[in-house]
């Protein structure tokens, strides 16, 4: 009978040996940057960070008010900026806007110039949610609809908009894995860098959902914040202070709150200059579905991923984890149920961001991804209010977690470039 080591080898194209999660090379984040509730500068993200406050407001989305992230009105002024400069961008959706906008950071930040040769791999859960409510309500009201409804609101735009705005020379692909998206994006340029077939890659997610089509669904599924739901005095001031609970293990009711980002990064093999962090493990699994968004009570497909990423570490050299944990009672309760399965109950810091910047959908894991790296070049855990846990004296290893609905789970390794 082989053993669980010999099962988990895989043969290469190469001739090598490899497990499921180890990796052929050396691979790099040379650059991050998003836009996020929390800003749109890695100085700005860090110090929301350092705040005890979330950054969630009543806001009217169609006809009702609802607990969202909407981005900072500065962020939403230069968007604008880059609409004025380019009549053909006036006719873009937010989601690729914010791409684009996040993309010319995140290059010029890894000082890749204009006209070069990388890969882009940037996608979202839903896409171009404003434009698709646009052109359907235009439809409805007089049975046909405008010459750019298709061309505008085709998933792939995200990409090709910004491989457009960059110049690149590179594949440009575009996907949605729901939640895990950008994770996957990371996923599958690891694979283009292995291969051989490119030597660096943008990776991330952008999504822009706050549109009443977009909040119905996730009130329909009964997971959102309920804003008009009746408390006592005690209760509603706490729900007031935190309207999205995520990672508090004893709420009774689900509390996910939607918000608009886009964040993304760079990956090379072996960089010349510096690195933000190192990726050392990439896991992957998918749940062996019994309904079609729920996960089993113990996450099955996030210990795959997990014991997939770990990819022979030991468990003790996990210092934290960023946690997928949505806010929704069932998603929060599994995901740490499989953290126990697989690191004990002598588990790694456990945090999550979504009680901040609220559920960003495609973007969120790039979010994580962010969350993990600057814990490590500041060598301080970012806590969460719900979860009392002693925390790390030392971060030298960080893992993230990503799901999307069909149980596509993700984990990455992290460790920052100077740790052996």
């Amino acid at each position: 009978m082989m053993q669980d080591s010999q099962k988990r080898k895989a043969s290469h194209p190469y001739g090598e040996e490899l497990s499921e999660g180890s990796l052929k090379q050396s691979i790099h984040i040379t650059a991050l940057s998003s836009i996020s509730a929390l800003g749109n500068s890695q100085e700005e993200v860090w110090q929301s960070y350092q705040s005890g406050k979330h950054f969630l407001s009543k806001t009217q989305i169609g006809k009702q008010s609802v607990w969202a992230a909407p981005l900072p009105r500065a962020i939403k002024e230069e968007i604008g900026i880059l609409c004025r400069s380019d009549a053909k961008y006036k006719n873009l959706d937010d989601s690729v806007l914010y791409a684009i906008h996040v993309a010319r950071t995140t290059v010029k930040n890894a000082r890749w110039g204009h006209d070069s040769n990388f890969g882009i791999n940037i996608g979202s859960s839903r896409g171009a949610t404003s434009l698709f409510e646009k052109f359907h309500q235009e439809f409805l009201e007089t049975e046909s609809t405008s010459t750019l409804a298709s061309p505008t609101t085709t998933l792939g735009n995200i990409s090709s908009w910004v491989a457009h705005d960059l110049g690149s020379k590179g594949p440009e692909i575009s996907h949605s894995v729901t939640c895990s998206t950008s994770l996957h994006a990371l996923l599958n340029a690891i694979a283009w860098l292995q291969s051989g077939m490119t030597e660096r890659f943008l990776v991330g997610g952008s999504e822009a959902p706050l549109t009443p089509f977009t909040i119905a669904q996730m009130q329909a599924l009964k997971i959102y914040a309920d804003s008009n739901v009746r408390l006592s005095a005690v209760e509603a001031s706490f729900n007031d202070a935190y309207p999205c609970r995520a990672l508090d293990l004893k709420k009774k009711q689900n509390t996910m709150v939607l918000g608009e980002a886009a964040a993304m990064a760079c990956l090379e093999k072996n960089p010349k200059g510096d690195s933000l962090a190192e990726i050392v493990g990439i896991g992957y699994a998918t749940e062996p579905l019994q309904h079609n968004v729920s996960i089993s009570t113990d996450a099955q497909c996030f210990q795959k991923s997990m014991k997939m990423a770990l990819n022979g570490l030991d468990v003790a050299e996990v210092d934290a984890i960023v946690m997928h944990a949505p806010g929704t009672v069932k998603g929060d309760s599994s995901e740490f149920n499989a953290i126990k399965k697989v690191f004990g109950e002598k588990h790694p810091a456990l945090t999550t961001n979504k009680w901040k910047t609220g559920h960003t959908f495609g973007a969120s894991g790039m979010l994580s991804i962010e969350m993990a790296i600057l814990m490590l070049q500041h060598q301080e855990f970012i806590f969460t209010p719900f979860f009392e846990q002693s925390h790390p004296k030392e971060i030298k290893h960080v893992m993230v977690n990503a799901v999307g609905f069909g149980g596509n789970a993700v984990s990455i390794l992290l460790k920052a470039p100077s740790s052996k």
